[in-house]
């Protein structure tokens, strides 16, 4: 049995734990740049806010004082996004993160699951203030639909929906309620092509012939028939590494000169090569990115790889290659918008590394220097420490003008009650 566990709101309901003067008042946060509303409270959609519209269509709103505003505060979402993770795990055998405000849970052998659901969502208010939602079922895809529905009707299910505690007429009931495009896995493009085939709502998809479902969707589709249906067909995924590491960023205005480029690569490979010492890993695929803006008349993309002669986990290595990359890809005169790194080719950094007659393996110095440098941004910030040509310029940095502080990783940022 599988529960899905899912923050509501997610971003607007981190922003309202530091400001319960917002509790009931509606609430959006933005993307990147603050550029469209990417998460909305409850009183935000019945306002009439909807996702992803232009910042500038609801401003008026701001302006009135009907509506308040956040840039992205990702950092501080990441913190809460851990620690609700934990609160979970402590309920559980076992969780697979699925995303920054939602999990699977495995509840097998659990007895009276939906009280176990209701103790999910009550530790994960208690410990962190932050709402949520619970989906029970015997297959993910049947759990992911639970929970929308504990979602959709929280008022009526309290937050939590158990599947097997239902009927074979109610469960058939609720599938005939919802259309098809609330079945995970199914987005609006194939869910436009089931439609055109008769297959309207999730009832149909899970009634729907099998052999027809393969011959013409292929596996997936019918993987996602097979999990309505109760066949599990995918199990609990944890501890994954992730197999290639993208850091990106666009920028508040366009980029002509190399300094804040070089500030902004300095700042993603960082950022990066953390990432890949905290998997185990180290990397012998680098590739730096730079692209001008996307509704530009002559978009403009530059692309640049590298193979290492030996792998690396070391940030003053793989930066230096990083910014060699860059200089490649760089053009005088563009105007750029974004810019970024990936690395890939990994392999675990405990293996051993065949050396070379040109380079310096130099590997217990390098891991010194690298566990020092991780406990300090740890323990400290990350910006207690940092490479010096980060400094070089912020011109590169987002546009945040509507940025609450880090409540729950910078000291500064502390909240402080009187």
């Amino acid at each position: 049995m599988y529960a899905l566990v899912d923050g509501n709101s997610f971003y607007a309901s981190c922003e309202r734990v530091f400001r319960p003067d917002l509790k009931h008042r509606p609430v959006v946060v933005l993307s990147n740049n603050d550029g469209c509303v990417v998460a909305r409270s409850a009183e935000a959609k019945a306002l009439g806010v909807q996702m992803a519209v232009p910042y500038f269509k609801v401003a008026h709103w701001v302006r009135s004082g009907q509506l308040t505003v956040f840039s992205s505060n990702y950092e501080l979402y990441a913190d809460m996004s851990r620690r609700m993770m934990a609160a979970i795990e402590s309920l559980v055998p076992s969780i697979e993160v699925y995303s920054i405000d939602e999990c699977f849970a495995d509840v097998s052998g659990l007895s009276d699951l939906r009280a176990q659901g209701v103790a999910i969502r009550q530790r994960v208010a208690q410990w962190l203030g932050l709402p949520s939602c619970v989906g029970i079922a015997p297959t993910k895809t049947l759990a992911k639909f639970c929970n929308h529905l504990a979602k959709k009707h929280g008022a009526y299910f309290e937050g939590v929906v158990v599947w097997s505690d239902w009927s074979a007429a109610v469960q058939a009931r609720a599938l005939k309620s919802e259309p098809i495009t609330a079945i995970w896995g199914i987005g609006r493009r194939l869910g436009a092509q089931l439609s055109a085939e008769g297959i309207n709502s999730a009832w149909d998809l899970q009634q729907a012939n099998t052999a027809t479902l393969r011959q013409r969707y292929g596996v997936v589709v019918e993987r996602v028939q097979r999990e309505l249906q109760g066949v599990a067909c995918e199990g609990m995924v944890t501890d994954e590494a992730r197999q290639q590491i993208l850091r990106s960023r666009s920028f508040a205005h366009d980029l002509i000169e190399l300094p804040p480029l070089q500030a902004a690569i300095s700042h993603h490979i960082s950022e990066a090569a953390e990432l890949l010492r905290a998997q185990g890993s180290q990397a012998q695929l680098l590739h730096v990115f730079l692209s001008s803006n996307r509704y530009a008349e002559a978009r403009h993309q530059a692309y640049e790889s590298m193979a290492l002669v030996q792998p690396s986990a070391d940030t003053m290595v793989l930066h230096q290659h990083a910014q060699t990359l860059l200089k490649r890809a760089y053009c005088q005169g563009r105007r750029y918008k974004k810019c970024g790194v990936a690395l890939a080719g990994f392999s675990s950094a405990q293996a051993g590394i065949q050396g070379d007659l040109w380079t310096d393996a130099g590997d217990q110095k390098s891991t010194a220097v690298m566990g020092v440098l991780d406990q300090l941004r740890q323990s400290y910030g990350k910006t207690s420490i940092r490479l010096g040509s980060e400094l070089l310029s912020d011109d590169w940095f987002m546009q945040q003008a509507h940025l609450s502080p880090c409540f729950t990783t910078r000291f500064e940022d502390l909240l402080v009650c009187s």
